[in-house]
């Protein structure tokens, strides 16, 4: 049975086409990885079926009584509410069910006959879906799923707006969960999810029965929940069925059958094309050139699918700075209140760290002390000499409001435009990502315009939140490369052991000094 019907899906933003005549089905029980590169449009295509976004033209339908959710990475808590607060809106229906419950009561007084008993089926209904719910226990369900997601050990009064990236995707997540979706819709949600609740999330994929569909550059974690594949590549949605791993394998021998048919089909076309031009002028011979152009007019031609271009990271270093980049002594990190007990560090030239530890513990409020851009609570900390900082955040700071070559213009106003362009290009944007808008950009575009105006300075220090996000598989093991040849000093934050285990010398675990584990 089909859960989900998409029909002849066409969508793009302005002259750039994102998806041309898209058919795609979601069957029950069906475990989907949609994959593909930045920019691709996977994002997009989560955003038209849950209504998010109209497409230019097609359909879309969903069976009738299936209930979707959706995690939107990009989903906007409304600042004032707490953490409790969210969880709770997960049991909007059913207040709504129990407040027209409440209100059949007092109709039932003055009804007359025929409208009592239309009211009186409609209480039985109201009352059988709201028996057989969590309606009466919803606190309770609150409590126990914000703890199995690590979301009490901040506080559930906590306002929305305080939290970091990992604690607002757990929030979402637990919301999500806590709605009991007949199909689960998931966008990237091992983005700043520590190691812990990342196996925990790939358990209760493993175990949910319905289905779902997950965009994840985390092969590791994709592989080991999915169980079909949905390939977002030029403009179309190609189906396999198994793990991302065997989509690769089969992917690849495609590609292969693709390039020897294209490459007969050209030798072809210009034997054929030879003959007529030595041949079309006699006429002993014309009837024949004749027959072989007609051939080639008729001819369905292969065409190669475009390659996405694959990024260049290289990052640049500078002057040799002093042999101590960073030093604590009794430094207590946070804003209103403390976040740590009084932490003690050295970060020595040449070092290659990782920050590691859980959502929430400060992380992040550790590098921007550091950095100097929030103030201790107390003890001291210091720079070394010479130091040039790249600070790679873990939010999006460019202007949405502008282009790609506008961003990069105004932080570079001495390169050319022509220096620009080649810039953005070896990052692995095309022509009409560099003059798109931000704000139209995919999350892994966005990082990599981000990492150009990295590479396009020198630095003996990069610090580094979370670079992985939103980066796809190819961009990823690019980074990495240039990670592990760049000859400066680095202090990361990163979720992903993968990733960053081939890159440090050491880690840091902020567990050792976190007041909130």
């Amino acid at each position: 049975m089909s859960l989900l019907t998409v029909e002849g899906l066409s969508h793009g933003f302005g002259d750039r086409a994102i998806f041309e005549d898209v058919t795609f089905r979601l069957l029950r029980g069906e475990h989907i990885g949609l994959v593909g590169a930045n920019g691709e449009g996977k994002s997009t295509f989560m955003r038209m079926v849950t209504s998010h976004m109209e497409p230019d033209e097609g359909t879309i339908l969903w069976a009738k009584g299936v209930k979707a959710g959706y995690l939107d990475q990009h989903a906007i808590l409304t600042p004032g509410l707490s953490i409790r607060d969210v969880l709770r809106q997960a049991f909007d229906d059913l207040n709504q069910k129990q407040a027209r419950l409440e209100e059949i009561y007092l109709l039932l007084g003055d009804a007359d006959e025929d409208t009592m008993m239309i009211l009186m089926e409609e209480m039985g209904e109201l009352q059988t879906h709201i028996e057989h719910s969590d309606y009466f226990t919803m606190d309770a369900k609150v409590d126990e799923t914000a703890r199995a997601l690590g979301l009490t050990a901040f506080g559930l009064d906590t306002d929305v707006t305080a939290l970091s990236g990992g604690q607002r995707t757990k929030v979402l997540l637990a919301k999500l969960l806590l709605e009991k979706p007949d199909i689960l819709l998931l966008d990237e949600p091992t983005n700043y999810l520590d190691v812990e609740h990342i196996n925990w999330l790939r358990q209760y994929l493993l175990d949910y029965e319905n289905a779902f569909i997950l965009i994840s550059h985390d092969v590791a974690f994709m592989n080991s929940v999915i169980n079909v594949v949905y390939h977002v590549s030029n403009c179309r949605l190609d189906r396999y069925t198994g793990d991302y791993d065997h989509f690769l394998e089969v992917y690849e021998v495609q590609k292969a059958q693709k390039q020897n048919a294209y490459e007969r089909q050209q030798k072809e076309i210009a034997e054929l094309k030879d003959f007529v031009a030595r041949n079309k002028a006699r006429v002993a011979t014309r009837n024949m050139a004749m027959s072989r152009q007609k051939k080639i007019d008729k001819m369905e031609t292969i065409e190669l699918d475009q390659e996405r271009p694959v990024p260049v990271f290289a990052f640049k270093p500078d002057r040799t700075p002093s042999r101590v980049i960073f030093e604590a002594r009794d430094l207590v990190i946070g804003y209103t209140e403390p976040l740590s007990r009084p932490i003690d560090l050295q970060l020595e030239r040449g070092q290659k760290i990782s920050l590691v530890g859980a959502n929430g513990i400060g992380k992040t409020t550790l590098l921007k002390s550091l950095l100097g851009l929030v103030p201790a609570l107390s003890g001291e900390h210091q720079q070394g000499d010479y130091l040039s900082i790249g600070y790679f955040e873990q939010e999006n700071v460019a202007d949405k409001s502008r282009t790609c070559l506008e961003n990069l213009g105004n932080e570079f106003p001495s390169m050319s435009n022509a220096e620009l362009r080649a810039a953005l290009a070896k990052c692995g944007l095309t022509t009409k990502h560099i003059e798109s808008k931000v704000s139209v950009l995919s999350g892994g575009e966005q990082a990599k315009l981000r990492f150009c105006k990295l590479m396009n300075r020198k630095h003996n220090v990069l610090i580094l939140d979370e670079p992985t996000n939103h980066l796809d598989v190819v961009a990823k093991d690019v980074l990495k490369s240039a990670l592990q040849a760049y000859q400066g000093t680095i202090l990361m934050v990163c979720h992903e052991p993968d990733f960053y285990e081939e890159i440090v010398t050491g880690t840091w675990d902020a567990r050792e000094w976190a007041l909130k584990l």
